[in-house]
């Protein structure tokens, strides 16, 4: 028989690699994002992914696509299998409190991602992007390029978010200064591109002159490109976006798209990953204030070379 003495056995465990899902790992890590068919909710998984990986988690991505019902299956999924903590993007701001709730009585830590629940006290922490600083730093760079009159169109995204309404409202907040911008369509596109798409072409029938286009957020603004593009008012029409995703900032080096306002998605999808690390080993929250904000900024052709990861500008 061979003997292994207890320094060998040691440093052979020592050898061995940290691997997602092994006896060595420290637990499991559960994400939960919205729809990772779009850029910006897929980077956001990725980076809480690997976060979680590098920190020696086994981590799994899920999506909800929106649906209380499926994001509350998942959040059942994470309890049976002994999460050490959950990482969620909301799928609605009054829907998710059950299910977040539910978690936390479970035992689980639950940090938020991306978008808030209306109710504080649940979560260990609420991670997001400045969305009202984020819509005024938009809306004046609009304004600077449309000028103090127009006839433009807003996106609005899903209802249900939190985020559509703040950027909406940060919007009008900047635009209803000035009484020469006349806003000729506002419609709900839920985040969704090719709603901006369909919506845009009916906006186009009914209002044979538009200047300028604001979006709740690029994929909308994607679509309605595509449709001023196919109805040849492409040129001189000026269209923000919002979220810095990547087909935006092709957009932006090809002058379709004026600009686009960066969430650091990938900055915060690490935080909360740090965040929750730090709970599961010390049993208190990493940072005290359960909301935490981080701010937007703007992409134009000026620094879009910049841009040099999926939601990453660098200095």
């Amino acid at each position: 028989m061979i003997k292994f003495t207890k320094r060998a056995l040691l440093a052979a465990a020592a050898s061995l690699p940290l691997m997602a899902g092994s006896a060595w790992a420290e637990g499991l890590i559960s994400i939960i994002v919205t729809d990772p068919a779009n850029p910006y909710w897929f980077t956001e998984g990725q980076v809480a992914k690997e976060t979680a990986e590098e920190l020696g988690y086994e981590a799994t991505v899920a999506a909800h696509k929106g649906d209380t019902n499926v994001e509350s299956n998942l959040i059942d999924a994470a309890i049976t299998n002994g999460a050490k903590a959950i990482i969620l993007d909301p799928a609605n701001a009054d829907g998710s409190v059950g299910v977040v709730r539910k978690a936390t009585e479970a035992g689980i830590p639950v940090f938020l991602v991306n978008a808030e629940i209306n109710e504080s006290g649940i979560a260990i922490a609420q991670l997001v992007s400045n969305n009202a600083q984020g819509a005024a730093l938009g809306a004046v760079a609009w304004q600077e390029l449309v000028g103090d009159e127009a006839k433009y169109v807003e996106f609005f995204g899903n209802p249900a978010d939190n985020n559509a309404a703040t950027r909406s409202n940060g919007y009008n907040t900047v635009l209803s200064q000035y009484p020469g911008l006349e806003k000729v369509a506002q419609e709900v596109a839920n985040w969704d591109r090719t709603q901006g798409y369909t919506k845009m072409q009916s906006i186009i029938q009914a209002n044979p002159i538009i200047d300028a286009v604001i979006s709740g957020n690029d994929e909308m603004a994607l679509g309605a490109i595509v449709a001023l593009k196919e109805a040849g008012k492409l040129e001189g029409t000026i269209v923000g976006g919002f979220d810095g995703s990547p087909d935006a900032v092709e957009a932006v080096r090809a002058g379709e798209m004026a600009y686009t306002v960066l969430q650091p998605v990938a900055v915060f999808s690490r935080e909360a990953v740090i965040q929750a690390d730090y709970y599961i080993k010390n049993g208190e929250p990493k940072v005290a204030q359960e909301k935490q904000l981080f701010d937007c900024a703007l992409i134009t052709p000026d620094n879009v070379d910049k841009y040099t990861a999926p939601f990453t500008l660098s200095e």
